[in-house]
């Protein structure tokens, strides 16, 4: 199964789903959102409040014989609600980031964990640059949605209902009925064009990220790129893809332009029709001057949010396709997922056993075929064999980045699948054949294989590693950085960073894939005397091409076609004059190969 994140957003998510998905998050800050939702009602009887005195101020003004206190009352009670509607809005504002940042915080460092536990299939399969910006925008979605619905949108109805009510009680009824027509119209037209809308958001969504994730793939190659001069190639592919984002945001834009004229006529209207009532009971007597005051002002307070009602729900819609594509990484199934009753590894001396070992990547092709290897506790193993034999698998399966189709591996008896995947990564070290360091300090590439070290500890392992004395070569020594992906870095250079961080993680089985085929003869030398140092009370296994580097080991394997065809010591197969003779030979023969 092939997980991707360019391809169209899901469809078959509910918004209530989404919404239900982010409720747990917000009943995190329960007072807090009592407490703010307080506030909002306090802000908005306030403001509701304003026009009524505005009226009574009016209306008093208009009287010829007036106590000079009573308006000056009225003005103060004015200022006050005025005063309170700014007040009770900045502190709902403030009492509620909380609420918002706060969860912003926990669903994306959920989805960022989650990420960590899906398996290595789903991570090869995935594009990096759009899956940033589907978690980039799917957070920020979230702070909209919570901002705008909780402090916009109910706070806006509120206001409606309040003054369809006042209108409905102290005037003609037409006044609410105009109202509520307005409101029920502006509302209908506003949901049925959106709707209509959101399919070119989300496809510029789906455009947008795969704009991004061939931007970010053309950079992380950049080195390829020069190699074969396929910079045009590249900028044409980039260009294409804006392109298709171009056409889909401008069909995005004129749909907005459409939505936003017919808002507007439908807000006119209304507006028009409202102040046609009130000037005709102006007229005839039935309402005062302070009434036509009042009645605009609740015109005025009413056209501002209902219009921005429009654009908040827009922009929810929005938010809320791009969080579906985030919450959509969280419904990926963990393919290696640990056992209710899974077992803490805990062990100074470990034996490694394949017994029958099959394993296929994909379900077609079989990279492993009944393979049985033991590896006694303190022992080294060495598998070697063609490229494609189905070497570098074995140490995947160790680490349990992959599940096996039959068979088992056991560590000390226990099958790893009832092992904590934890527990057991905590127990194997690895010297990869291609290594990636992080865009960081040489110190800190190193300090990663156990974060906890001291800095002598941290030096004691490069010095064991022989890179010691070229990271002191360095004007910036441990500080220097590495670049991206350690490219700053020769291979050789890398590999031994890779090889303190192992030695400093010190743990009880070892992995060397390919450990030293990047480094000068000298040097190898040099590091494979310290690996066989530091591997010598250690349960070893050793991936490698060049027969020459495993003489020593206590066991050797010959690979070939994902099969075991030969088992012994160096000196065992070379008598059997088997396949792992004839390769000693070839490589004898041709140093270059070796």
């Amino acid at each position: 199964m092939r997980f991707s994140h360019s391809g169209p957003a899901p469809t078959g998510r509910h918004d209530w789903q989404t919404l239900k998905t982010l409720v747990p998050y917000l009943l995190a800050f329960k007072g807090r959102l009592a407490i703010a939702i307080a506030l909002l009602v306090g802000a908005k009887l306030a403001n509701v409040s304003v026009p009524l005195l505005l009226k009574d101020v009016v209306d008093t003004l208009s009287t010829r014989d007036v106590v000079l206190a009573v308006p000056l009352g009225l003005v103060a009670a004015y200022g006050l609600a005025r005063l309170a509607t700014s007040l009770f809005g900045e502190l709902r504002d403030a009492v509620f980031a909380k609420v918002v940042q706060g969860a912003i915080h926990r669903v994306a460092l959920e989805v960022f964990t989650h990420l960590y536990q899906l398996s290595l299939r789903f991570h090869l399969n995935r594009q990096t640059g759009g899956m940033s910006r589907d978690i980039e925008r799917g957070t920020k979605g979230i702070g909209f949605l919570l901002n705008f619905t909780v402090f916009n949108i109910l706070p806006t109805l509120l206001e409606i209902t309040l003054v369809a009510a006042i209108l409905f009680s102290k005037y003609h009824w037409s006044f609410a009925a105009v109202t509520f027509a307005t409101i029920a119209s502006y509302i209908g037209f506003t949901l049925w064009v959106t709707e209509w809308r959101m399919v070119f958001r989300r496809s510029m969504n789906d455009l947008d990220s795969k704009a991004n994730s061939r931007a970010i793939d053309a950079l992380l190659n950049f080195e390829t790129v020069k190699y074969f001069g396929n910079e045009r190639w590249e900028i044409q592919r980039y260009d294409n893809s804006l392109s298709a984002w171009e056409h889909s945001a401008i069909k995005n834009q004129v749909s907005l332009n459409l939505l936003n004229a017919g808002q507007g006529a439908i807000i006119a209207a209304g507006v028009t029709g409202l102040m046609w009532l009130a000037a005709s009971g102006v007229v005839d007597g039935s309402m005062s001057v302070g009434d036509l005051v009042l009645v605009n002002a609740y015109l005025i307070q009413l056209y501002a949010p209902l219009n921005f009602l429009g654009f908040v729900y827009r922009e929810i819609k929005h938010s809320l396709a791009d969080m579906e594509r985030m919450f959509t990484l969280l419904n990926v199934e963990r393919e290696v997922d640990d056992k209710p009753d899974a077992v803490t590894l805990q062990t100074q001396q470990a034996s490694i056993r394949f017994e029958h070992v099959a394993f296929s990547y994909d379900g077609k092709r079989e990279i492993l075929q009944g393979i049985d290897l033991d590896i006694p506790a303190g022992k080294t193993l060495a598998v070697v064999g063609r490229s494609g034999a189905g070497k570098s698998t074995l140490s995947r399966l160790l680490f349990r980045f992959y599940d096996v189709n039959d068979g088992s591996i056991r560590i000390n008896g226990h099958d790893i699948r009832q092992l904590t995947q934890a527990s057991l990564r905590a127990h194997i070290g690895i010297v990869p054949q291609d290594t990636v360091l992080f865009n960081d300090s040489i110190y800190y590439n190193i300090a990663y294989g156990r974060p906890e070290a001291s800095r002598e500890e941290v030096i004691a392992a490069a010095q064991a590693a022989h890179i010691h004395d070229f990271v002191m070569s360095l004007p910036d020594g441990y500080d220097t950085t590495v670049g991206e992906r350690g490219l700053k870095l020769s291979g050789g250079e890398k590999q031994r960073v890779a090889i303190a961080r192992t030695l400093l993680k010190n743990p009880p089985i070892l992995i060397f894939d390919e450990a030293t085929s990047a480094l000068d003869t000298r040097t190898e030398k040099a590091i494979q005397n310290e690996l066989a140092a530091i591997s010598a009370n250690r349960t070893t296994l050793i991936i490698a091409h060049r027969l020459s580097t495993v003489v020593d080991a206590d066991q050797i394997a010959v690979m070939d076609g994902g099969k075991i065809i030969e088992t012994g010591t160096h000196r065992e197969l070379l008598a059997r004059d088997g396949a792992y003779a004839a390769l000693w030979r070839l490589q004898q023969e041709n140093p270059e190969q070796d």
